[in-house]
């Protein structure tokens, strides 16, 4: 019983694989071509015994002619004053068509046995010429001479018959080769056909979807289903994949509601600690103006550090606000207002701020590429990111350093902007997590930590992408690109500002 149900479940298990269709149609086909070369062989024989008889056929009837001729020749012979009655050529002729017919039927032999006796009756007859008189002798001798004749004459009709009916036979079984082959050449056409549609429909047709939804989750659509439902191994790898995503899709969106949860608690958080510290950062600056009374030189060197430390936090919160924005709106950028970016402008204006911040000597430089494509942003932004990544570069240079920035353009599509420092550079493995939240280069510690996290969200907003290069020892690139103006983009912002400027 369990046997028998071990065999049941072996054969369904056969039964439910992808390629057993397949399988067994070529086994149909092994089958097919096994027995078509088997009867092919089987009409190749026949048509040999086929072409045998009748050359055979053809050797007796040429034969026969030869016979008859060499009675002919024997007749005239008779005429000649000096006519011997030794061993004629008829003689040899008809031994040679006797010893070429192996399997002659019996009537065949019947009328070989008439010519003999016809044969030997006319030369018997012409053995008496001698006794009877002329003109009856010439008589007889010549009914025999035709009853000779006409013997042949109906062994070559026999022939003829028969050779008839063999090549009527040869052509037949040409016709059945020919047929054969032909029905078992469509034959292998049609199930050559029938495999590449079974190919086609279950295994093609199922792989494009499934890499079409492959492509799908990887864009982050895991909620996308392969819609394939069969007990055979796509299917059941369906199965598998479809439950993947499932399970793939749910962490994903209890992630994202983890995610939202914490952008939540950090942004109300944010908004929170502003006004305070705003508040204690007046309180500070009226009380180091000296509004509640006298302040001395130590009491003054702590309030600026209580005053420093709340600028610092309180620039920690404006990122964390600002990151929150980003991330929360997307295309940040498309609310606000940009305009054509003037390069040149920007770089002194960074340039400036940095120096007034930093106490170092760096000496700073920019070029900027002629005839640079037009690109439209808000410079307040784009200021912003030059700006985290030229305070990044000044704090790991060292005095009477060089620091480049450089506009160029990348592709006629696009502009890339580049800050080059000389310091240590950065190692591989730390450039992979530099745009990530909380991540500091080494030499680049002593702040949130935000900053170039908060430069890719700018950048990634505008359409560009953000990165670094940079070399152990011989210092970094940080760069980002920007797209170009587009002539559609143009049109849109020559008709903002239009529409914005005043009326006279």
């Amino acid at each position: 019983m369990f046997s028998l149900l071990g065999f049941k479940a072996k054969s369904n298990r056969r039964k439910n694989r992808l390629l057993t269709p397949v399988y067994s149609s070529f086994s149909m086909l092994l089958c097919f071509l096994v027995l078509q070369q088997c009867w092919n062989i089987w009409l190749q024989s026949l048509n040999q015994k086929a072409a045998n008889c009748i050359t055979n056929t053809i050797l007796i009837e040429r034969e026969t002619e030869r016979l008859l001729d060499a009675l002919i020749e024997e007749e005239r012979a008779t005429r000649q004053p000096y006519y011997s009655h030794k061993r004629s050529t008829f003689s040899n002729s008809l031994n040679r068509l006797s010893n070429i017919m192996p399997d002659i039927p019996i009537i065949q032999i019947e009328q070989i046995y008439k010519i003999k006796d016809s044969y030997n009756h006319w030369r018997s007859q012409l053995g008496q010429r001698d006794i009877l008189d002329a003109k009856k002798s010439t008589m007889l001798k010549q009914a025999a001479l035709d009853s000779v004749r006409n013997e042949i004459k109906m062994l070559s009709e026999q022939y003829e018959r028969l050779l008839s009916d063999r090549r009527h036979h040869l052509l037949h079984l040409y016709s059945i080769y020919t047929d054969v082959n032909i029905i078992s050449t469509i034959l292998l056409l049609l199930i050559i056909g029938w495999n590449i549609y079974f190919l086609y429909q279950r295994v093609e047709l199922p792989l494009r979807n499934l890499m079409k939804i492959g492509e799908l989750w990887q864009a982050g659509q895991l909620e996308a289903k392969f819609g394939y439902s069969s007990a055979d191994e796509i299917g059941r790898l369906t199965t598998i994949l479809n439950s993947m995503a499932s399970k793939a899709s749910q962490r994903q969106q209890s992630l994202k509601a983890q995610n939202q949860k914490l952008e939540d608690l950090i942004c109300a958080l944010s908004h929170d600690l502003r006004t305070p510290l705003l508040a204690t950062r007046n309180t500070l600056d009226c009380m180091l103006k000296g509004a509640f009374g006298i302040v001395s030189n130590s009491l003054r060197e702590v309030l600026e550090e209580y005053r420093q430390a709340n600028d610092d936090l309180l620039k920690l919160v404006e990122i964390l606000l600002d990151i929150s924005r980003y991330e929360t709106s997307g295309n940040t950028h498309n609310q606000l207002v940009c305009d054509s970016l003037n390069w040149e402008n920007i770089f002194d204006k960074v340039i400036t701020l940095i120096k007034t911040a930093s106490n170092k000597e760096i000496i700073f430089t920019y070029k900027i590429s002629p005839s640079l494509p037009i690109v439209y942003a808000n410079s307040l932004e784009i200021q912003r990111v030059l700006q985290n990544l030229l305070d990044n570069a000044v704090r790991v240079s060292q005095p009477n350093t060089e620091i480049v920035l450089e506009v160029a353009t990348l592709e006629e599509t696009q502009v890339k902007v580049s800050v080059h420092d000389q310091g240590p550079g950065i190692a591989p493995l730390e450039k992979e997590k530099l745009f990530h939240r909380f991540i500091q280069g080494r030499g680049r510690r002593g702040k949130s930590g935000l900053g170039l996290y908060l430069c890719r969200q700018i950048v990634e907003a505008y359409g560009g992408m953000i990165g670094v290069d940079s070399i152990l020892g011989e210092g970094s690139t940080f760069w980002f690109t920007l797209p170009v103006a587009t002539e559609k983009a143009e049109l849109r912002h020559q008709k903002q500002y239009i529409l914005d400027k005043p009326q006279a």
